[in-house]
């Protein structure tokens, strides 16, 4: 496998130099574990909803739209949302000032349940994210998965990401670095596959001190993509 070094020298050369990549990576920099768990569950759910409410969604819309979501579900606090009545559901059913998706309104609900569940076994459900081991992030996303809702694939990484969790994304990009790489020959369909790609990861961050985030953008911003004769991606 390739050291991560020659990787990121790969994507500095793209992107303009090492100064210019790192100024990139910066933007998405993980917040320390004790920030993470000092960030109010209402905080957390509302940046899962966030991500919810995008797949599918222009994020402009949501975001223009976000004060009237803080409005409509009591602003995220997982008490209220976890008890949501019909009459509840029904009145956001008719909030023209949010987006009227049934099932993700009720994702609200079911992800505030499972807030107040990690907070009766963790003292809080950001102290649960904060916690986890980022060489264990496929479990995370395992757990989200089961017990989150409209938390499955790259919706559950964007929202590790927006509450500053490390987390990798399969983008197309960087699962063609990742092919490119040889740790996998498809994109990754199942746990076993995404156990393979963590093993990468847990390698090149041991090599480099690097967090999931960032060796996930490198390895992304390292491709350079065009069709082939065949019409698939080649990486140069």
């Amino acid at each position: 496998m390739t050291p991560f070094a020659e990787i990121f020298a790969l994507a500095a050369k793209r992107k303009g130099g090492v100064a210019a990549l790192e100024r990139i990576l910066a933007a998405t920099a993980p917040r320390p574990p004790a920030e993470i768990a000092s960030t109010p569950d209402d905080r957390i759910l509302a940046e899962m909803t966030r991500r919810i409410f995008y797949a599918g969604f222009s994020s402009k819309v949501i975001d223009d739209k976000w004060p009237a979501f803080e409005k409509g579900f009591d602003g995220f606090d997982p008490n209220a949302c976890a008890f949501m009545s019909e009459e509840q559901f029904d009145r956001l059913m008719q909030d023209r000032g949010i987006v009227r998706n049934g099932a993700k309104i009720k994702s609200v609900q079911i992800n505030a349940q499972f807030m107040l569940a990690l907070k009766a076994d963790h003292g809080s459900a950001a102290r649960f994210f904060a916690d986890w081991p980022d060489a264990d992030y496929v479990g995370l996303l395992d757990v989200l998965k089961k017990r989150a809702s409209h938390l499955g694939g790259d919706a559950a990484g964007r929202f590790l990401r927006a509450i500053g969790k490390p987390a990798f994304i399969t983008s197309p990009d960087m699962v063609a670095a990742l092919i490119r790489e040889g740790v996998i020959d498809r994109p990754p369909s199942g746990k076993r596959d995404l156990a393979i790609v963590q093993a990468a990861f847990n390698q090149w961050s041991g090599e480099s001190g690097r967090d999931l985030t960032t060796i996930s953008r490198v390895l992304a911003m390292s491709v350079d993509s065009q069709p082939g004769a065949s019409g698939r991606l080649v990486s140069k």
